[in-house]
């Protein structure tokens, strides 16, 4: 596949976001790469600079408690991302002086750093090459390349192989293409309402050209939030973000009104570290 169009697409018409702009530190990129995870872009921004305004570097955020990681996180969810940036930092100043590294295999072995994140680091930080697959680039694969309407489950060998083989050899030209596509997927090839007729690989697609089938795979289920424990973990971090002093037990017993949910939903804030029993009525963020 001709991906020239695309990566002029891309210059053209990408959004401008601040941890594309030039001089974005790799730490940056870092940051906005856990952010992103399973949260839209204008939900990530404002949070983001304000936590580079707060912690630039790692050796700053390392120098910070991981209860103010948790507090400036606010209400992004999923709030361990905020335990393991700061146990990356505190990983990325004891063992690199702050700096973080190019290889992806040092940047997995880093708290918190998945395949998913070591890669994107490599590439949008340091311009290496390798294939970035988050959810927007698998549907764009999965259309083009194999004409399918949706990639289905994720399978990360199979997903990787098919990605990597649209990246061009040079390192340079490969990272363009890898955030071209994922930029394609999120404002033209959406899941529900591809905008085709702008596409830049409109006359390459396979699923264009098989006359834009259905999909009939396997898919994977939305996860729901009202009423899970999610939301009462969520519920009772904001009682403890919202101050910091100790929480006594009774004020966090008004957020829910189900007792064993409740407990059962305090009790896992605990376990990962999220939260600290100051003594037997009392919780705060950890120190």
């Amino acid at each position: 596949m001709d991906l020239g169009a695309l990566s002029r697409w891309y210059r053209a018409s990408a959004r401008e976001l601040p941890w594309r702009a030039p001089g974005t530190s790799p730490w940056a990129v870092l940051v906005s790469e856990v952010m992103l995870q399973q949260t839209p872009v204008p939900r990530v921004l404002p949070v983001y600079e304000a936590w580079l305004r707060r912690w630039p570097t790692p050796h700053a955020l390392a120098a910070d408690s991981p209860g103010e990681a948790v507090r400036m996180w606010g209400k992004l969810g999923y709030p361990r991302r905020a335990l393991r940036l700061h146990e990356c930092a505190t990983a990325l100043v004891e063992r690199f002086d702050g700096r973080l590294p190019a290889d992806v295999e040092l940047l997995e072995a880093l708290p918190g750093i998945g395949a998913y994140t070591a890669r994107a680091v490599a590439v949008f930080a340091f311009g290496r090459r390798h294939p970035v697959v988050d959810t927007n680039v698998r549907r764009v694969a999965a259309r083009a390349v194999l004409g399918q309407a949706d990639a289905g489950p994720p399978a990360a060998k199979r997903d990787h192989a098919l990605v990597d083989a649209l990246l061009p050899e040079d390192e340079h030209e490969a990272a363009t293409t890898s955030i071209a596509l994922m930029e394609l997927g999120a404002l033209v090839c959406t899941a529900g309402s591809p905008k085709c007729p702008v596409c830049p690989i409109e006359s390459q697609c396979a699923w264009l050209r098989a006359g834009r089938p259905a999909y009939e795979g396997p898919t994977t289920r939305p996860q729901r939030f009202a009423g899970t424990d999610r939301q009462v973990r969520g519920l009772l971090m904001d009682v403890l973000r919202a101050t910091d002093k100790p929480v006594q037990k009774h004020v966090l017993d008004v957020v829910w009104a189900d007792a064993d949910q409740r407990e059962r939903a305090l009790q896992s804030l605990l376990a990962d570290g999220l939260v600290t029993r100051k003594d037997k009525d009392e919780y705060a963020l950890p120190g």
